[in-house]
């Protein structure tokens, strides 16, 4: 029995003597462990949640939590921690003798593992071969920026982006890369969060990054609409794991006019009836006052905008909401624009994460007074404030608006005060996306958006308006409305895979778009009464006497795409990248319902190659190339069919017919435009991060580009028809340089320079089946009393030439002095259009930008100047204005002799005295700010408190408002004399973070 047991009895104490030991190691090594704890935050103060803290030389780690702390107990009391984040350097903390551990992170300022967003997906940016650009919110202009465009004006090398007019309703004008069509726009795509919309669709405020893709190759795969580039907007967004945070922003503005015209005033008048000058019309007497007439009709203008966004998640859900408020003073009288927009996503994370959801609401609604028939501003009235006889008075003895009978002569206050006039826009986003991580090497992903905007709007110019009193109209009223709505659909499946030294990801998809456009209008006149201004329009009198209007509309296109990437990288050395698009669209004509848009780019990270290895002083220099075609959609909807419309009357059978008549003729073989880029980059960085930027060109030639060629009737119904027949060539340069000229603890000083150039030239105009009868044809007009084109688009020219007649003198009795092409000079009273020529460009031949940011302590410092050089600006205030011989008020100047001999006495034209340099430089925006520290602060995360100005200086010999003219379209540097003048603008602002 005893026997027996033995054995049981060894076994019992064995593992009696095993805890023991173990115990005993247990409590051997907890002697040697400690516990730290710590906090991780940004170089602001803002805590880090989701940094990794890993003990070096191990695989023990934590995470920070929602407020960036972490508790870790390290195995010995000298660890050296390692904490690392996405876009921050990984920092090393020595912990001995330590029990609490402060880190600061500090950003990456090389960016090679920076995630950038590309055509449908995102490449880290040391492997991207394309030329693309990226913006982050920190460098955003700041201050009462119009929309996105705006923010990163002056930022992206070879983008170009202006805001000639004040119009508080006016976007941003964007060209990429020059003019690469003659009847399509210039707009970029842009997408906000995947989807297409525009430049308005997100608040300001409320973007974290924008990124450009500029060259062929990398907007490619986005087909008929990559032409004139892709600008990615991605908004602010929650994360999982992240702690709940509120950010408000918020600002107030005032902007004035940033220059005025010098025109007569009453004394400046009475002087020049001093001086014996007989005037007709408008200055054929005095009337006894002195008024500011643009005084009357402008103040200065009061903004607020208001920005709260929430954002936070836990381990399956993330959510992100915000509200914007925008209320914009224009200048003139009644000259505003309210909207608020708001916006929520919700993404919630399932199965392991590897199937995430996302649903958005984007909805905005927007109201401005409309001093124009369905338009905020009428230039119109600005125009009657400059011509107005500035000693008349703004009401007559018996308080009516002081009016005279003289021809398109009108008093702008009372147009102002008897105009009743709102527009009011409503727009709704919707989407939902989905993404399932098949495995580790493939993700499938849908998208579906809905988006929809309508908008209402109401005119009515009253009883006691000008149009009554002068022309017996008796009040008008006009009301009308449009909607859009859009379906917008995406399937793609990406792959990714490594393999020793190769690493290749692929890329398919589908994309299905359909948009509808459709509306009405309707006008009357004649009414018994102001009571219903716009809001009961059929009971004006006019709809009875034939003198109201109406009509309806609508279109619809569709557009269909199948695409595919694959990008190849070999040990971060040699990068390779290739994508085709084949896509079809309603626009296009039978024969040809489909095209391919083909792109391909390489790359050769050369500090990568063994020669290099041991180079301590770069840390990036890549050759880059690419080529790709892209297209721009055939035209508006329907032109490859034939079309009819209604014209006259004619009397049959007793009664009136409205003829239909052909209004197109059908284009079976019209299709998209091509584009086909060549592009060579060189990306470099040296010195950790001082030293960096890109240099680019470019070569692009545009075939088969659109326009309107005059056809024979018969064999054709209508008289011109829409066809690919035209080539352009277009070619640049582009330089980033960011430069870190001081850096210290407490100091630091960075600056941006960019530097572009284009030109651009017109290869053929005809082939063999559709011709002009010239090889150019002319575009731009100066009205009445001129009534002439200002361009000329001819073969092997440059699309912006001004053409006129070029002035060398003036005779003894004020008439110019012509000089004809063939070098005759002869007396303006005798030229015929022949005698026109060239007489400069308005599109600039080059551009420059130098962005500096100052950082000390807790102050910031930013200035930003940009300027535009080589080109001319038509100045029409001048050409109108400048000339003593008109029948309204005047400039100062047109009474100075003319060429030191004479005052002009001839009529109004077109000549190349008034075509300017219109070279600048901009100080173009200041903000200086303030971080409140954060050992001042008990429940804010963070403040910050900002000054800021936009459009402070203009360096410029130019004599008009703004050298920074329209430059959209065929007639470039027409500085129209009605426009809407540029303001200048202040603003004090806070950001807060809860």
């Amino acid at each position: 029995m005893k026997h027996k047991n033995q054995p049981g009895m060894s076994v019992s104490i064995s593992n009696y003597t095993l805890c023991c030991t173990l115990f005993f190691l247990l409590c051997t090594l907890w002697s040697f462990a400690q516990e730290i704890k710590g906090t991780v935050t940004d170089g602001a103060g803002i805590p880090i949640a989701g940094a990794s803290v890993l003990e070096k030389g191990t695989t023990h780690g934590v995470v920070t939590d929602f407020d960036g702390n972490f508790e870790i107990v390290l195995a010995s009391d000298d660890a050296v921690l390692e904490v690392s984040y996405m876009g921050f350097k990984t920092t090393e903390v020595n912990t001995e003798g330590r029990a609490v551990v402060q880190v600061i992170l500090e950003e990456d300022l090389q960016e090679l593992d920076e995630v950038v967003l590309i055509g449908f997906g995102t490449q880290k940016r040391g492997d991207v071969t394309s030329a693309v650009a990226s913006v982050k919110s920190e460098d955003f202009i700041q201050g009462n920026v119009r929309d996105a465009a705006q923010l990163i004006q002056g930022k992206v090398a070879g983008l170009t982006v202006s805001t000639p007019s004040g119009d508080p309703t006016s976007d941003s004008q964007i060209k990429l890369r020059g003019l690469s069509s003659l009847t399509g726009g210039t707009d970029p795509l842009v997408l906000i969060d995947g989807v297409p919309g525009n430049l308005n669709t997100v608040a300001p405020e409320d973007i974290e990054s924008v990124d450009v893709l500029k060259d062929g190759s990398a907007t490619a795969i986005y087909g008929t609409r990559g032409t004139n580039g892709v600008i990615i907007i991605t908004t602010k967004g929650g994360n999982y794991n992240m702690k709940p945070t509120i950010e408000y922003n918020g600002y107030l503005s005032m902007s004035a006019i940033a220059r005025k015209l010098d025109f007569m005033d009453a004394s400046d008048l009475r002087k020049r009836w001093g001086e014996g000058y007989e005037f007709n019309g408008a200055n054929v007497e005095d009337f006894g006052a002195d008024t500011d007439w643009l005084d009357e009709i402008t103040r200065n203008a009061f903004s607020h905008v208001h920005n709260l966004t929430f954002r936070g998640g836990n381990e399956q859900t993330s959510v992100t909401a915000s509200l914007n408020y925008r209320d914009i003073q224009g200048i003139f009288l009644k000259s505003d624009n309210k909207k608020y927009t708001g916006r929520i996503n919700v993404g919630h994370a399932m199965f392991d994460n590897k199937l995430k959801t996302n649903l958005g609401v984007i909805v905005s609604e927007q109201t401005y007074n409309a001093l124009g028939d369905g338009t905020s501003f009428n230039p119109y009235i600005y125009r009657q404030a400059l011509i107005r006889n500035p000693t008349e008075p703004v009401r007559d003895a018996e308080g009516n608006w002081f009016e005279r009978d003289v021809y398109f002569y009108d008093n702008p206050v009372g147009y102002i005060e008897e105009t009743i006039g709102e527009n009011r826009y409503r727009n709704m986003r919707f989407d939902f996306s989905v993404s399932y991580d098949i495995n580790e090497h493939f993700i499938v992903k849908g998208l579906y958006t809905r988006k929809g905007n309508s908008n209402i709007r109401g005119f009515y110019q009253t009883k006691k308006h000008v149009s009554t009193v002068k022309y017996g109209q008796d009040g008008f009223a006009s009301r009308g409305t449009d909607d859009y709505t859009g379906n917008y659909g995406q399937v793609t499946l990406d792959y990714n895979q490594s393999f020793g030294k190769h690493r290749v990801t692929g890329l398919l998809g589908y994309n299905y778009e359909d948009n509808t456009n459709e509306g009405f209008w309707a006008n009357n006149r004649r009414f018994s009464t102001d009571g219903f201004t716009y809001n009961n329009i059929g009971n004006g009198q006019g709809l009875e006497l034939g003198e109201a209007g109406m009509g309806s509309y609508k279109d619809s296109d569709k557009l269909i795409a199948f695409f595919t990437r694959i990008t190849y990288n070999f040990d971060d050395r040699y990068l390779l990248l290739a994508s085709l698009r084949r896509e079809g669209s309603s626009r296009f004509g039978a024969n040809t319902k489909w095209g391919y848009f083909p792109g391909v780019s390489v790359g050769w990270r050369i500090n990568r190659e063994s020669f290099l290895e041991h180079n301590k002083w770069m840390y990036d220099l890549k050759l880059r190339a690419g080529f790709g075609i892209t297209g721009t959609n055939a035209g508006a909807n329907y032109e490859s069919l034939s079309g009819l419309t209604y014209g006259g009357y004619f009397f049959n059978n007793g009664s009136w017919v409205r003829e239909l008549v052909p209004a197109r003729n059908a284009n079976p073989d019209l299709r998209w435009e091509k584009k086909e880029e060549l592009n060579f980059g060189l990306d470099y960085g040296f010195l950790d991060g001082r030293i960096s930027g890109t240099i680019d060109y470019y070569s692009r030639k545009t075939k088969d580009a659109l326009y309107n060629y005059d056809v024979p009737t018969p064999p054709y119904y209508y008289g011109s028809i829409l066809a690919n027949v035209a080539q352009i060539k277009n070619s640049g340069l582009e330089v980033l340089l960011n430069v870190i000229p001081v850096k210290t603890d407490t100091f630091e000083w960075t600056a941006g320079m960019t530097y572009s150039t284009n030109s651009n030239k017109i290869v053929s105009l005809s082939n063999d089946q559709f011709q002009l009868t010239n090889d150019f044809f002319d575009e731009g007009y100066a009205s009445e009393p001129i009534q002439v084109s200002t361009h000329r688009i001819q073969v092997g020219q440059p699309i912006g030439n001004f053409f006129g007649w070029k002035s060398v003198d003036i005779t003894d009795d004020g008439i110019w002095l012509i000089e004809t092409p063939d070098g005759e000079i002869k007396p303006a009273t005798e030229t015929t259009t022949d005698d026109r020529q060239v007489l400069g460009n308005g599109l600039p031949k080059s551009y420059f930008s130098w962005n500096n940011s100052v950082k000390y302590k807790n102050w910031d410092l930013n200035v930003n100047m940009r300027g535009a050089f080589g080109y001319q600006i038509l100045n029409f205030s001048r050409m109108y204005y400048e000339n003593p011989t008109v029948d309204y008020n005047t400039l100062n100047t047109a009474y100075d002799p003319v060429y030191g001999k004479a005052v002009l006495s001839d009529v109004q034209r077109l000549v190349s005295y008034y075509v300017e340099d219109g070279d600048f430089l901009k100080i173009d925006n200041v903000t200086i700010g303030y971080t409140v520290p954060a050992s001042l602060l008990k429940f804010i995360q963070n403040c910050r408190i900002y000054a800021s100005g936009i459009n402070l200086a203009t360096i410029t010999g130019y004599k008009g408002i703004d050298p920074e003219v329209d430059r959209d379209g065929l007639a470039p540097g027409n500085d129209e004399r009605d426009k809407y003048p540029s303001v200048r603008t202040f603003t004090l602002g806070i950001n807060l973070t809860f």
